[in-house]
């Protein structure tokens, strides 16, 4: 019974957090300021994320495979590969360091 509470709850919340951004005037989000955050504040979250997930293992920071992985699509960015290339060269160095025994 507590998982449905916890489902209407949750339901609920984003129901009302998807209200107050339709109560927002249309003049507040106009600002160069807003539109700023706006634009930057997904890649900010997404790169965070992309942080935790690498190395972050329960409350210990880990340096493994996956930082291997993350540090070859850095260069691959850098190199301005295409997306699909940045994509594969973090698969093919994580698997080749984790069948190493990284």
């Amino acid at each position: 019974m507590n998982v449905w509470i916890a489902i209407a709850l949750t339901a609920g919340g984003c129901y009302l957090l998807k209200l107050l951004g339709l109560l927002v005037p249309a003049g507040a989000l106009e600002r160069p300021l807003v539109r700023r955050l706006a634009a930057l504040l997904p890649v900010a979250l997404l790169a965070a994320l992309t942080a935790q997930q690498t190395f972050g293992a329960g409350h210990a920071l880990v340096l493994d495979a996956r930082a291997a992985g993350v540090a070859a699509a850095a260069v691959a960015l850098v190199l301005r590969a295409p997306f699909l290339v940045v994509v594969g060269a973090a698969v093919l160095v994580t698997a080749g360091v984790r069948a190493l025994g990284g």
